[in-house]
């Protein structure tokens, strides 16, 4: 099986479908004969999406990161990224064209209808078919809400995108708009929304599914898109239209962070997907920001290495997952020197070896030099880890950890050798997105302990009482439950009790509330914290344009906007503000 996998991922299995959007080669077409006659050929229908789904990676990350207010192009830029940058994108911008996209739709659609075929035909057996088909069409549902969130045919979105959920085998039948629907974005959310629902399954792989094993030194467990977070990001962005959807939101969140709570051993239980993390070495934590010499508050004792720190997370898979990399990690996709496609990050981010396209913005260097440390260092360290000065120049470093070292910026290996990682989905992005729900859903407190110190913390009253018996806990309705107590008087270990928010693991002061308005409060502060802690990684686009969405408010996007064109010297940091007060937030949708 490890073989049969090996040679998916070299040669990425194209079906036949158009032949435009597919650029299909003859010889490298199987017939169905061929291709689908039992679970392993089925095992190789599902790598090749993934094959063609990687080749979003490198669009995913422009559009909801230079669209946004944390990347800036550099002086290496096109006019094309120029565009993105200031919203002035035109319908030639080869960046902006959405036919990858549907090159993946396309080949979901025509791998489920196949796997249909093949459940009737018994080679597939339920389990099978239920695990591979509801993998395929999360995977489609996920390129959807990203076309939803970006494109289409007219500025305000009203007439919005195709929705084809049928195999199509000519370009005249992808031209002809009566083959399928144009949906604007509440109504595709809507669509997405049901299929999901309607899932044979939304349970991860299970440990003995032929699709887990080990190709070259990466385990394929993280491969798969998590079903769960998906279906929550879907009712999250649905909320602003049904505000029911925050709890239903919270609640797939919550199935995903609880995942591990019966399950090994109590490291286990404690750690897995809890945002964990404490500045204090001693704890044997090391994803949280951490310093050699942290009680001597030595400022020059920052750990910064592969396997040490909150670095190392973007650092500590290189030669192979650990634990550790488990335990912040839900969705990440290996890109390797032997396979295609390659690893578009080198050439976009690098300034050794690459074309520099991209950079931090100043809002964002600015935003990590801003905060201030419990220590009292003036710095958030999360920035001098997401960004390095190379040879005078500010490099996005998240992407670059496994092609150079992260400290003499020398090429690991050599300068063919261009492994990597998509960053997709981690603990914190989904915690995010659960205070996010649950603040809206009218908890802002649970929000607040989750930008902050965590449950235990915030949860635990000025002058607690020594039986620790009602504290350290939410007494909240499930999904919000949570129990963190750590206490010996009776002695209490709760699974949640190293559950440290993300300005705990920064090792950052708390943020205060100021007045009666803590929803909107506590949502600019998840949003402010989603900036510091997930940069670079493709949700800031979309985080922003929930939010103004939601609050109807299109200043919230476009001020962000604005502020990173005018502290960058853009000209037309005025004309790109005007744009997204009108609410023209949508790229333009035209096949190529």
């Amino acid at each position: 099986m490890k073989r049969i996998i090996i040679s998916a991922l070299a040669a990425i299995l194209v079906l036949p479908s158009c032949k435009k959007l597919l650029d299909v080669q003859p010889e490298s077409v199987l017939s169905r004969e061929q291709a689908y006659r039992n679970v392993y050929d089925a095992d190789a229908a599902v790598l090749g999406v993934y094959g063609k789904f990687m080749s979003l990676a490198k669009p995913y990350v422009l559009l909801n990161e230079l669209r946004a207010d944390l990347m800036s192009p550099t002086v290496n830029a096109d006019r094309f990224l120029q565009q993105l940058n200031d919203h002035t994108a035109t319908d030639d911008n080869p960046y902006i064209d959405p036919t990858p996209f549907y090159q993946v739709i396309l080949n979901c659609n025509d791998v489920m209808v196949n796997f249909d075929k093949m459940l009737a035909d018994k080679k597939l057996k339920v389990d099978e078919y239920n695990q591979r088909y509801a993998d395929v069409a999360t995977i489609r549902s996920w390129v959807y809400l990203q076309l939803g969130i970006h494109f289409s045919k007219d500025p305000q979105g009203t007439v919005g995108i195709p929705y084809i959920t049928n195999p199509l085998t000519t370009i005249a039948d992808v031209k002809n708009d009566s083959n399928y629907r144009y949906l604007p974005f509440q109504q595709l959310l809507g669509e997405l929304i049901k299929t999901m629902e309607k899932l044979p399954t939304k349970e991860m792989y299970s440990s003995n599914t032929t699709l887990i094993t080990n190709v070259d030194q990466y385990r394929t467990d993280k491969f798969f898109v998590n079903k769960k977070v998906l279906l929550g990001d879907l009712y999250l962005w649905n909320a602003a239209y049904d505000p029911s959807s925050y709890r239903k939101a919270a609640t797939m969140y919550r199935q995903i962070l609880s995942y591990y709570d019966d399950k090994g051993s109590d490291l286990t239980q404690k750690n897995y997907w809890k945002l964990i993390g404490a500045p204090d070495p001693s704890t044997g934590n090391q994803l949280a920001v951490q310093y050699v010499r942290y009680r001597e508050n030595d400022i020059n004792s920052l750990y910064e290495s592969n396997t040490e720190g909150w670095r190392s997370m973007f650092s500590r898979g290189k030669v192979n997952y650990d634990q550790q990399f488990d335990w912040e990690w839900i969705w990440v996709l290996p890109f390797s020197s032997n396979f295609s496609p390659q690893n578009p990050f080198i050439d976009l981010f690098s300034n050794i070896n690459g074309s520099y396209l991209v950079k931090p913005s100043q809002v964002a260097v600015d935003n990590w030099n801003s905060q201030k440390q419990v220590n009292l260092f003036p710095f958030d360290a999360r920035g001098k880890f997401t960004y390095k000065s190379i040879n005078g120049q500010p490099v996005i470093m998240k992407y670059l950890y496994y092609y150079m070292d992260g400290n003499s910026f020398i090429p690991s290996i050599n300068a063919n050798a261009r492994s990597g990682e998509w960053w997709l989905y981690r603990a914190a992005s989904v915690w995010q997105h659960f205070g996010e729900a649950a603040n809206r859903d009218g908890y802002p407190k649970l929000g607040y302990a989750i930008t902050n110190y965590g449950i235990k913390t915030t949860y635990t009253p000025p002058s607690p009482p020594t039986d620790v018996t009602n504290i350290m806990q939410t007494f909240l309705p499930a999904p919000y439950d949570f129990d963190a107590r750590n206490g010996d008087n009776p002695q209490y270990r709760a699974i949640w009790r190293d559950m440290n928010g993300f300005r705990g693991r920064a090792s950052l002061q708390a943020r205060t509330i100021v007045g009666s308005d803590s929803t909107t409060q506590v949502e600019n502060m998840l949003t402010d914290e989603g900036a510091l802690e997930l940069a670079y990684e493709g949700q800031r686009w979309s985080d922003l344009l929930r939010i103004a969405i939601r609050r109807n408010d299109p200043s919230f996007l476009a001020d962000k906007i604005y502020a990173k064109l005018s502290k960058d010297n853009t000209a037309g940091a005025d004309a790109a503000r005007a744009k997204l007060l009108s609410k023209n937030w949508y790229l333009p949708f035209k096949w190529k």
